[in-house]
């Protein structure tokens, strides 16, 4: 199923090129045309990047979703019945596509990141655990992403879903310190999954922003929602495609 996800890049490079540039071009217009840094200790671009590698996991998810939807609705799923699979390799096969996408999307920032000067001074260690903390979010909201699409239960309606994610994303610490938000805000903020990503993360490549006790949230929070939406995901693909 893995395989079969791949294929379809290959068949269909502009998707895959788009969901590549789009985080880049978010990082060059925060930090050149909109960024500021308010509240922000030391130099905004290394508070900055690794905000948006956080929020490049949050986004993105639409093309999943999409193929998911549109396998289930053009019969697709049907003939994979016939073959000694379980119910949810549909899923899983999806879901480790993407995975692999995502990961050449955190290269490609990242490289994008260096050339802006951005450096990492917390160890090899250290920049593959943040690099693991941000795919752990990413299998997070990738399962919560594919339970809602098979909800919604048609490709068109997956961009209204999709339109969710946004308050995630931008309602988080990638931009800016809570602490120069009003009151209700940045406590919105200090709880969002996202924002426990972005400050390990940050603590893990050893920049401005990071603290080391949002590690363990930045574990929990992700396997907490797996444990939740997985199971659902596959219970309802299991009965849709029956």
């Amino acid at each position: 199923m893995t395989r079969r996800e791949l294929a379809h890049w290959a068949r269909q490079p502009v998707p895959v090129a788009v969901n590549l540039l789009f985080p880049v071009m978010l990082l060059l217009m925060f930090g050149y045309l909109v960024g500021g840094g308010r509240g922000v200790a030391g130099d905004y671009v290394d508070y900055l990047v690794p905000g948006m590698l956080a929020l490049t996991m949050a986004f993105g998810l639409e093309s999943t979703m999409i193929a998911v939807t549109s396998d289930l609705d053009k019969g697709v799923v049907d003939r994979f019945r016939s073959l000694p699979m379980a119910d949810g390799a549909v899923l899983v096969g999806r879901a480790a596509a993407d995975m692999l996408q995502s990961g050449a999307g955190l290269a490609v920032l990242i490289a994008v990141g260096h050339a802006l000067g951005w450096r990492t001074s917390g160890g090899p260690g250290a920049f593959l655990g943040a690099v693991g903390l941000l795919l752990l979010f990413r299998f997070a909201m990738l399962w919560i992403g594919i339970y809602l699409a098979l909800v919604a239960g048609k490709p068109e309606l997956v961009t209204s879903v999709q339109i969710l994610v946004w308050p995630v994303g931008f309602l988080s610490n990638a931009f800016a310190d809570p602490a120069t938000m009003p009151g209700w805000m940045g406590t919105a903020v200090q709880w969002n999954p996202m924002s426990h990503t972005a400050t390990a993360v940050r603590d893990l490549f050893g920049g401005p922003g990071g603290e080391s006790g949002h590690v363990a949230a930045a574990v929990l929070w992700p396997l907490a929602l797996l444990s939740v939406f997985a199971p659902l995901a596959v219970a309802r693909f299991r009965r849709l495609s029956r």
